[in-house]
């Protein structure tokens, strides 16, 4: 079977199991667990095997035209280079070890056929993003990836927090696809061809009018997409659905693809100074604003989903100085770690019956009642802190590296105020990301206080896909070496500068977290009221969606707690309110957006009701009276009728004498 064929089985095969799925969901579920499972594992195989056979070589392409547009033609192509080769492969392992754990994480949930589907539909879409060699073709995987979120970030529907996220994260990064649309289709336009290599021949050229003014309209799309501000108000609350769908959406698929689209369309971005000025720029602000709104969240999932911002926020960075190797390689190494964090968080939420911090934190023994996930997490926040030799030391130093390579060559294609940028924002962000982290794990597994709760061993879907995932969590970091001869060939090497001063941050966040946790006043023996609703008989994701509900109800907030022992409130002071809450980001949205928006509809709907309602109703009414009067007028009676007419004939004969004489006398 060639290299080729395989491919296309990559993305094909997750999207015939998601049919399968959804035909035999309610008429054969026996049959829905193995669809769910066995076509997204051969997916990652086969995404292996492709992986293998390209080698990091030259990409490997194919293609036949779609259909005839009679201007820019589109054509259903494949090109797997070292990158999308790669991601695939992160793309498949993260996406079937979400299968394997949601098959006891919703065992017992009625609507699992459709959530199976569903994420498999959404790992289809993701690697057609991945493989495709047309933006077109692109863009189906982007859009079916935005209408799979929908569903399964409002999969606990009964919530109202679910249902809300399900819409904001639909309406944000429609927003963000607007303009991302006029761009794509300014781009083509303008290169004559939706095929990413004759765009990217068309940029090398010089041939592309306007590159700033396209950039940033595919930026907004990236945004969106990616979770970067402005648009990344939605990722937080996405929290409200599965864990599983969380890690898929933050490891591999959805907020990847904006980060990788940059990646493959890197040179259009560097041909515009501006553009990539603006890259880093919105990079330095998400990373630090999502390193410290981190610090300040007690839903251990909503620590996650800011974290997630921040690292895709040296993602973007790394582009903006021009280095899509470190990039990808903090994309695939953040895939990893980033996936045991959801996962260990499922068994962690399940094993306290809450997602609340605050909660946890006056629990003890938890790490004895959830082993694995313990010792996988302690690995994934290692990693997430960039503590040497884990993965994300590697890939975060290799964007540090870049952008001190950026900042220092002022000769280079990149502006120096953009290496200064990322360096100085990413240097900032190791030392807050080390911070959460330390908070993180103090307060989930140093708690004080009662027992936490015994639901005896977890499933073993559950917890060992953790240790699958912790293994390149450790080692893949170790890789450095191999991998530029299957980027650019650019050195991802640390160097002794910014690895003393990336640890040095790393180290000086995590010891002043834990002083500061130390300094707290001891927690109290029990839990804040209905912060904990355990249900050791049910599935791990009833213990979640109770959690969900229950914590606004016992904290007045879904992001926060007034815990005077959490370290976070100590480091941030009169800050930690604000970055509790996203910095009001959302409100000023409301201020700007959402109530001018409601206003104009109350006017339309009021203009409608009381003005154009009105004059058909009025009509009708008028045509109804005039029809009741002429109705009195019809009684049956002959009689009536001719003194009736005889009544009008003399009217008519005296208005006609009255005339007569009024014209003769004039």
């Amino acid at each position: 079977m060639t290299t080729t064929t395989l491919a296309v089985l990559v993305p094909l095969l997750p999207f015939l199991g998601a049919v399968a799925g959804l035909l035999l969901g309610r008429t054969a579920p026996g049959f829905v667990r193995p669809l769910a499972v066995l076509p997204t594992l051969a997916a990652a195989g086969l995404a292996v095997a492709v992986a293998v056979r390209q080698g990091g070589g030259p990409a490997v392409e194919a293609s036949t035209e779609l259909t005839p547009t009679g201007s820019v033609p589109v054509d259903l192509a494949l090109y797997v280079d070292g990158f999308a080769a790669l991601v695939a492969v992160l793309v498949g392992v993260v996406a079937a070890c979400v299968q394997i754990y949601s098959t006891a994480y919703l065992r017992d949930d009625p609507r699992y056929p459709s959530y199976a589907a569903l994420v498999s539909l959404f790992t289809s879409a993701m690697l057609l993003v991945v493989y495709s060699g047309d933006l077109m073709v692109l863009l189906v995987g982007w859009e079916v990836m935005g209408i799979c979120s929908y569903f399964l970030v409002g999969h606990y529907w009964e919530t109202p927090e679910a249902r809300a996220a399900s819409l904001k994260a639909f309406l944000v990064t429609k927003l963000g696809d607007v303009p991302f649309l006029i761009g794509l289709f300014a781009l083509a336009s303008a290169a004559g061809t939706f095929r990413i290599t004759g765009v990217l021949g068309a940029v090398a050229a010089g041939t592309i009018e306007h590159p700033t003014l396209i950039a940033l309209l595919l930026l907004a799309g990236v945004a969106g997409k990616s979770a970067q501000f402005p648009l990344h108000t939605w990722l937080p609350d996405a929290m409200a659905g599965p864990t599983p769908v969380s890690a898929l959406i933050h490891a591999a698929t959805m907020v990847a693809a904006g980060v990788y689209l940059v990646a493959r369309l890197l040179p259009l971005f560097a041909a515009s100074a501006a553009a990539m000025t603006v890259l880093a720029a919105m990079a330095a602000v998400t990373m630090v604003g999502s390193g410290l709104a981190a610090l300040a969240q007690d839903d251990i999932k909503r620590v996650l989903a800011y974290s997630t911002i921040g690292q895709l926020g040296y993602m973007t960075g790394a582009l903006a100085v021009g280095d899509r190797g470190a990039a990808v390689f903090h994309l695939l190494s953040h895939g990893a770690f980033k996936a045991v964090l959801f996962l260990a968080a499922g068994v962690v939420i399940h094993a306290a019956g809450t997602n609340s911090l605050a909660a946890m934190s006056r629990m003890s023994g938890l790490a004895r009642r959830v082993p694995d996930a313990f010792w996988t997490m302690t690995v994934a926040l290692l990693a997430l802190a960039a503590i040497p030799p884990f993965a994300g030391f590697f890939s975060k130093e290799a964007v540090l590296v870049a952008a001190e390579h950026a900042a220092l060559d002022g000769s280079g294609a990149v502006p120096a105020a953009a290496g200064w940028t990322v360096l100085v924002a990413g240097l900032a962000t190791a030392l807050l990301t080390a911070a959460y982290a330390a908070r993180l794990w103090l307060r989930t597994f140093r708690g004080r206080g009662a027992e936490a709760p015994d639901h005896g061993r977890q499933p073993l879907a559950m917890t060992s896909v953790l240790w699958v995932l912790a293994v390149p969590s450790l080692a893949f970091g170790l890789a450095y070496g191999a991998l530029p001869g299957w980027f650019d060939g650019r050195a991802l090497t640390p160097t002794l500068t910014t690895a003393v001063l990336g640890t040095g941050a790393a180290l000086v966040g995590g010891l002043v977290t834990y002083a500061a946790w130390r300094h707290a006043t001891a927690p109290a023996a029990r839990p804040p009221a209905g912060a904990v609703a355990a249900h050791p008989g049910e599935a791990p994701a009833v213990s979640e969606a109770a959690a969900i509900a229950s914590h606004a109800p016992a904290h007045g907030s879904v992001s926060a707690a007034a815990d005077p022992t959490d370290p976070g409130r100590l480091l941030l002071g009169p800050l930690h309110r604000s970055a509790a809450e996203g910095f009001r980001v959302d409100a000023l949205y409301s201020a700007l957006f959402v109530r001018p928006v409601r206003a104009g509809a109350r006017l339309v709907s009021f203009l409608d009701r009381e003005v154009v309602d009105a004059y058909v109703r009025g009509s009708g009414t008028g045509a109804r009276l005039l029809g009741a009067a002429v109705r009195r007028a019809q009684t049956g009676n002959v009689q009536t009728y001719l003194g009736a007419l005889l009544a009008g004939s003399v009217a008519v004969a005296v208005l006609a004498v009255v005339l007569s004489h009024t014209n003769a006398g004039s």
